[in-house]
């Protein structure tokens, strides 16, 4: 069974919206940063909420991958 869409364990990945982003962020990834008005990817432990990350959506899809936790054909998981 697949869990519920847009949730990982132990993570839960919410996505913010262009009229979201009203801050910079610099992605765990590449250290790039995450300018105003750019959608992205809001990463939770559900340990540990003051551990949340803000990443590119590119990014977290690389990290997953790294993870083991996606293929490149799961595209549509994200």
């Amino acid at each position: 069974m697949m869990p519920p869409r847009g949730r990982l364990e132990p993570e839960v990945v919410r996505p913010i919206q262009p009229y979201q982003a009203r801050k910079e962020y610099i992605c765990p990834r590449c250290d790039g940063i995450i300018g105003l008005g750019v959608f992205h990817l809001v990463v939770i432990p559900e340990d540990s909420p003051d551990l949340r990350r803000h990443w590119h959506h590119g990014c977290w899809y690389k990290e997953r991958r790294r993870r083991g936790t996606i293929t490149p054909g799961d595209a549509s998981e994200l």
